[in-house]
């Protein structure tokens, strides 16, 4: 099986939009077709809280004809167009679609930020986890987010083998970021949110690219907007992650990045797993 995960930043522009960045961004999802994934799984969709529009329909129709849509759109009492979560799946594909709430703090069961698609021996589900915030207002939140999500997976794993990915929102080891020392107390890089990944690790859960690839450094997922140079200079972190129950990750073939170009934000991470 081969799947791509992506942290979108805004569908909308991505089909809609006209300005360069949403030029840029199709560029990218052209180029994630070319690699025919059976799954896709988008983050930060930042679509209505009743999904899809009818005209964002007709373009994912369009581009992705081959293509089941599942999504999970941010809702009251959550901010309207915020955070959001979508699969894309081969039509031939029949997986079970949950939506979970694990009980987070909050509005964070509300803004869309899991799908777990069920299949006959395994589960592929996707997060999109909370930022820490400005100042780390949520970082607190943030914490039992970890805690909660952690606990989710592993009742999972309990059932059958997982195979997780998304945008977790921090950079868990030193080599995982360009620059750790000018980032200690920042949102992604604190004490707290890399113990909260490493928690997560330890209920039987594997870093795909560590595994396969070791201590490689200089490999990033995410590159600041705010500098105009971050990308050019490779100042980047390792935020998005394919994980897999430690007991299916000799099954993992490849887990790497997939070139965006010049956009900065975000790029897609790949996996190829025989499962």
């Amino acid at each position: 099986m081969k799947a791509i995960s992506w942290n979108i930043d805004s569908l909308n522009a991505a089909l809609t939009g006209t300005s360069q960045r949403s030029d840029l961004s199709r560029d990218v999802l052209n180029k994630i077709l070319e690699y025919k994934p059976e799954v896709i799984a988008l983050q930060e969709t930042k679509l209505p809280s009743d999904g899809p529009t009818k005209k964002h329909l007709e373009k994912l129709e369009e581009k992705f004809q081959d293509y089941k849509i599942v999504w999970n759109s941010s809702k009251e009492p959550a901010r309207k167009g915020y955070a959001g979560t979508m699969f894309l799946y081969k039509n031939n594909l029949d997986p079970l679609v949950t939506f979970p709430q694990i009980g987070a703090p909050g509005t964070m069961d509300w803004e869309g930020r899991i799908i777990t698609l069920e299949f006959a021996n395994f589960y592929l589900t996707q997060v999109y986890t909370p930022n820490a915030g400005e100042n780390l207002n949520r970082l607190e939140d943030r914490q039992i987010w970890d805690i909660k999500y952690a606990e989710y997976l592993a009742s999972l794993d309990k059932k059958k083998p997982v195979i997780a990915t998304g945008d977790f929102n921090v950079a868990h080891k030193e080599i995982d970021l360009a620059y750790p020392e000018n980032n200690r107390r920042s949102a992604g890089f604190t004490d707290e949110e890399r113990e909260g990944f490493t928690n997560l690790l330890a209920k039987g859960f594997t870093d795909t690219f560590r595994h396969l690839y070791g201590d490689v450094p200089g490999v990033y997922t995410w590159w600041s907007q705010r500098i105009k140079t971050s990308k050019i200079n490779n100042s980047g972190w390792r935020i998005d992650y394919w994980l897999v129950s430690d007991r299916i990750a000799e099954k993992v073939i490849k887990s790497e990045m997939i070139d965006s170009g010049p956009r900065q934000d975000h790029t897609p991470i790949l996996i190829e797993i025989d499962i």
